[in-house]
């Protein structure tokens, strides 16, 4: 009940949903209950015209539905009187029409209501969805699939928005009917309700225990449709690796498995599903017949008191108690499959953030001294080892530090510790003096520029994608950034110039086009810190060769931490850090770490120099 009353508060405010909704659900029934009880009046004009009586007395007000009933009657027996059988028949047939336009009119503007109950639902869930998801840490996404939150946040919250909008079915529509034509039941015949009372309850448990099912099965079905997700998500990002290796009998191998498994557990669920408004109608018609049988043991023995138009109004009634049975049945079915999906989805909602601000913020306004490490110790997880240990160092305001050493030595962790994209376990990263975790990490961020290995570009046109998160910011200052990040040249000989749109992560661009971009990005917002990570070691010479001269445009006066593969771009950094199993090994200038003969002269030794 917890889970289903969060589901529901996504819908809020109630306030301009319930109130009315209720008002033309009432409305909806009373016409409802009108047109059956119109039923009885207009077979007795067909069938049995002289059991129509005339000259009958007014009714006395009263709020019992036979005050209606005989007020209908009172103005039919007037009617007939002044204008004959026939206008008489034409009286009851346009109240009968006119009842059942006012019925449907009621459930339709009910229904419309409950569209933007649920179309309001879905926007809440996805935009709480898609603010969590760029709060969260960097270190969550590097455990989770990337289909199975894509999963999420198309069919989990579509189960979702349904089962708010059954929900309010079953608390407060269905109810309504149930009650509303259980009354005229009772009105018309105490005797044979009690009877349906009884057996209706065998009909509930038989659908609670398939609805009890259902859960267990959308639990299945919905775990395999994130993992069918991941592997269509791996199939359009890997694309190119997949046709390189011809693996495509390997990977739609592996995709069938996924596939039949999902096919199979979605068949017994709908199976499930499926059966349950058979059955409901069948153990409706079973209650039926021994109402029938009931009814005409009363009758034989004159204990039934009603003539035969009543007794098929009754069973026109017992039938509308039915259906809103079978769908409070279905309802329930749809809530379980939603909160199936509302646990998936909390799985994302209630991760708690690691990477938080404290208390009180200090203001950081401009970087101006230094930044120092001192004794870092850092790992993935409390069950990995230490990925970095005792690291110090210090960089002073616009001096340039170089990272190296082997594959997985830590330096690319080094670098995301800085931007607190993780947070150290033990020691300290201090920024001007002050313990980064002191200031606001919007503050922290907004100090430093990062120019990665892989350049992050996104869907949409080099315009865009250069002045991307930044406002207040000039035709004339994007062109300015990407001429000095060497692009502006290959941008206007493209075809809509700062306006084409570049693809999918830039993919219309080559490898140093896209690398730029991200440079000129880096220069627009004009950071004093720069975080290099291995910004030239996926390009070819000729890209390297340009990149490198924006880079050292852009370096020019900052502070850069500059992680490197070609030690032939970092020769004339104030220090080089040489990193091995995460600890520092070496550290000097270029020159001191050649004559020392270690660790770096070796790399020096395995590449060759320009």
């Amino acid at each position: 009940m917890k889970s289903f009353s969060r589901l529901l508060s996504y819908a809020k405010p109630f306030g301009r949903f319930w109130p009315v909704y209720l008002l033309l659900s009432i409305l909806s029934v009373i016409f409802g209950i009108a047109n059956y009880a119109l039923v009885d009046p207009l077979l007795t004009l067909l069938f049995n015209p002289e059991n129509i009586e005339t000259g009958v007395p007014r009714p006395e007000f009263s709020i019992a539905p036979q005050y209606f009933l005989d007020l209908f009657k009172y103005y039919l027996s007037e009617f007939m009187s002044q204008s004959g059988m026939l206008k008489g028949l034409l009286f009851v047939c346009f109240i009968l029409v006119a009842a059942s336009f006012l019925s449907n009119l009621t459930r339709y503007i009910s229904q419309k209501m409950l569209v933007n109950l649920r179309t309001r639902t879905m926007r809440n869930v996805r935009e709480d969805l898609f603010n969590k998801i760029i709060k969260l840490d960097v270190g969550y996404f590097n455990s989770k699939r990337k289909g199975e939150m894509l999963s999420s946040i198309s069919n989990d919250v579509t189960e979702v928005q349904n089962s708010v909008a059954s929900g309010f079915h079953i608390l407060l529509k269905e109810p309504i009917l149930v009650i509303g034509f259980l009354i005229m039941l009772f009105i018309t015949s105490p005797k044979l309700t009690l009877l349906t009372l009884v057996t209706l309850p065998l009909s509930a448990v038989a659908i609670g225990k398939i609805s009890r099912s259902l859960k267990r099965g959308a639990k299945s079905t919905q775990s395999l449709m994130a993992l069918i997700m991941s592997g269509f998500e791996e199939a359009i990002s890997g694309a190119r690796i997949i046709k390189a290796f011809n693996a495509q009998k390997y990977v739609k191998h592996n995709f069938d498995v996924l596939n039949n498994a999902h096919m199979d557990a979605s068949r017994k669920m709908f199976s499930r599903q499926e059966v349950a408004s058979p059955l409901s109608e069948f153990l409706g018609i079973t209650i039926a017949v021994l109402v029938l049988f009931y009814g005409g043991v009363l009758q034989l023995r004159g204990d039934l008191n009603m003539g035969l138009t009543e007794f098929i109004v009754y069973i026109a009634y017992y039938w509308r108690v039915l259906e809103p049975a079978k769908a409070i049945s279905s309802a329930y079915a749809a809530i379980q499959r939603g909160l199936v999906s509302a646990d998936r989805l909390y799985a994302i909602l209630d991760v708690e953030e690691k990477i938080t601000d404290c208390e009180k913020p200090l203001p950081l306004r401009k970087f101006e001294r230094d930044i120092e490490f001192r004794n870092v110790y850092f790992k993935y997880s409390d069950l990995s080892d230490y990925v970095l240990k005792d690291i110090s160092f210090k960089i002073d305001s616009g001096k340039m530090i170089a990272l190296v050493g082997p594959s997985g030595a830590g330096k690319s962790t080094i670098a995301d510790l800085l931007p607190r994209f993780y947070d150290v376990e033990e020691g300290g990263i201090f920024l001007d003096g002050h313990n980064i975790r002191e200031y606001r990490k919007s503050d922290l961020i907004s100090q430093m520029g990062i120019v990665t290995q892989e350049a992050i570009l996104f869907n949409d046109t080099v315009y865009n994608n250069i002045k991307f998160g930044m406002d207040n910011v000039t035709e004339e200052d994007v062109i300015r950034a990407a001429k000095i990040a060497n692009a502006h040249d290959f941008i206007m000989a493209m075809e809509n110039g700062y306006q084409t749109n570049i693809g999918d992560r830039g993919a219309k661009l080559s490898g140093g086009q896209r690398q730029r971009l991200s440079i000129a990005r880096a220069v627009l917002k004009n950071p004093p810190i720069l975080i290099l990570d291995e910004a030239t070691s996926a390009l070819d010479t000729e890209s390297e060769r340009l990149v490198q001269d924006a880079l050292t445009k852009l370096m020019k006066s900052r502070t850069s931490l500059v992680i490197a593969h070609r030690l032939s771009t970092i020769q004339h950094a104030d220090q080089i850090i040489v990193i091995q199993a995460g600890k520092i090994v070496e550290r000097g200038t270029h020159n001191e770490l050649l004559e020392a003969k270690g660790m770096y002269s070796h790399l020096c030794e395995l590449q060759a120099f320009d």
